[in-house]
């Protein structure tokens, strides 16, 4: 069990603190950098990233993402509000003993539940108890408070959703956010999967920034564009 559990968080490892110099650390800053961009006209203090379906690499682009934007000295948190299957706390080695759902159902404050990392301007938030309502705890007012909370705490709010073609979820928590990433696998998503779920967020009013091609393997190279679960 514990060889299981190294092999994990070794396969879920930050390539932009360990490696900042690959081709793939390179590609999380092109990304940061387009995000900064598409700032210009509108805020883009919370981004909201997801993927059509599951296992297409959304949890390590969004923490990969938010120790990137972090490294520009940027204070971020990451918010894990993946309330079906959470995995954000293997990317940090954390407990998840706590976390949002415990600030929503009233347990807990959110600067309790705030968790450091080994980047002194990146924060993070894992999701907690799984609760038996993550939609109906997502959409509620306290959901709107926390991220109204953090954007005074924070310059940037990351947040980590389930794939939208599954759940509602990553619907509700868009209509919340500033703007929303859409990971997909290469030679793994369906052209017509992507397309749906890129519909199903603009139906929220969300700002589409773009989609992440996740796992693209670069010619006469062992790196990859983007890294993997």
């Amino acid at each position: 069990m514990l060889k299981k559990r190294r092999k994990q968080n070794k396969r879920r490892s930050l390539i932009v603190r360990e490696n900042p110099r690959s081709p793939v650390s390179e590609q999380f800053r092109t990304i940061r950098t387009n995000i900064q961009y598409a700032s210009v006209d509108q805020d883009m203090q919370a981004i909201m990233t997801t993927s059509s379906g599951p296992e297409e690499g959304k949890t390590t682009v969004n923490a990969n993402l938010a120790e990137t934007i972090a490294q520009q000295n940027e204070k971020v948190l990451l918010i894990d509000a993946d309330m079906r299957k959470p995995t954000m706390q293997y990317m940090f080695y954390l407990a998840n003993h706590t976390g949002i759902t415990n600030v929503m159902t009233g347990q807990r404050d959110l600067q309790d539940v705030i968790e450091t990392t080994g980047n002194e301007a990146l924060d993070v938030v894992t999701c907690g108890p799984i609760p038996p309502n993550p939609s109906e705890l997502l959409g509620s007012q306290k959901m709107k408070d926390i991220i109204q909370e953090a954007r005074t705490l924070y310059d940037y709010i990351v947040i980590d959703t389930p794939p939208v073609l599954a759940v509602t979820d990553a619907q509700i928590v868009a209509g919340m956010s500033d703007g929303v990433l859409l990971v997909v696998a290469s030679g793994e998503t369906e052209k017509e999967e992507a397309r749906k779920a890129t519909d199903l967020l603009k139906q929220t009013n969300a700002k589409m920034l773009g989609a992440v091609l996740n796992r693209q393997e670069r010619k006469n190279s062992n790196y990859m564009y983007y890294y993997g679960d």
